[in-house]
């Protein structure tokens, strides 16, 4: 099978596009990143880390979500490949790179492979277990949201368990912390956002009714479950309902490549 006959078309962004925008095209189209353009050439990726990044940071100021623009935070976080690459190499190389493969003839863009793309056309054994990240990153709901935007970034994460007593309560993603900076940039004002932003505890901006699954729940059935509810990563408990993992679409593909 070549990268031709799964690619998709990439949801795209002009690089001189605000970030407030970025944002609302990535919820309206369900995704975590934008393809950004600008005259029908590559100019990067626009991701939700980095918009988590981009509007968090005092380097920007106060300025409101809708004066940043996404060239300020585009990465380039892709690699070309011709239509008739195999798959199995596109993957070792999603893998090896942690980049999405762009699908190229010249200039013209043809398509894309994500880690979303993979988990639709493969079938995967094993269990959680396997695969999960062990001993996850985790916070409690009374920490401060700007100590665990700064650990997610230092830890390149998309996603941390929040737990109580020993029981995950909810879950705080990379789109929770950007909309809520974005929030704080627009609405609140510029003498006030510091402050603000400082006293904003994740139990502000979690989500709560976590999905999860166990140790022993098929990876097949892990990926039936990010597709079907478009979540990017899941808490793994054992049968005591403890938090001993987390795994990720990445995690998955990782597993694939090897």
């Amino acid at each position: 099978m070549q990268v031709k006959d799964i690619m998709v078309e990439p949801p795209t962004i002009d690089k001189s596009d605000t970030t407030s925008h970025a944002l609302d095209v990535m919820e309206k189209k369900n995704t975590r990143r934008l393809l950004v353009t600008h005259d029908d050439k590559i100019m990067g990726i626009l991701t939700m880390r980095n918009l988590t990044e981009e509007l968090g940071t005092r380097k920007k100021g106060n300025k409101p979500a809708s004066s940043l623009h996404v060239a300020t935070a585009v990465s380039d976080g892709y690699i070309k490949v011709l239509s008739d690459t195999d798959i199995k190499d596109a993957v070792t190389l999603m893998k090896n790179k942690g980049k999405v493969i762009v699908v190229m003839d010249n200039d013209d863009i043809l398509g894309w492979i994500t880690p979303e793309v993979i988990l639709k056309n493969y079938y995967f054994d094993g269990y959680a277990g396997e695969i999960m990240q062990k001993n996850p990153l985790k916070a409690n709901p009374g920490e401060r949201v700007i100590h665990i935007r700064h650990q997610m970034l230092e830890n390149d994460i998309g996603r941390v368990p929040i737990v109580e007593d020993g029981k995950i309560v909810g879950i705080v993603t990379e789109k929770d912390i950007a909309k809520s900076m974005r929030a704080f940039r627009d609405l609140v004002s510029d003498n006030k956002q510091d402050s603000r932003i400082r006293n904003l505890i994740i139990e502000d901006i979690m989500t709560r009714g976590v999905k999860t699954v166990y140790t022993n729940t098929p990876t097949s059935d892990v990926v039936r479950m990010m597709i079907e509810e478009n979540i990017g990563g899941v808490p793994v408990i054992n049968l005591e309902d403890e938090l001993v993992g987390i795994i990720t679409r990445r995690n998955i593909i990782e597993g694939l490549a090897d």
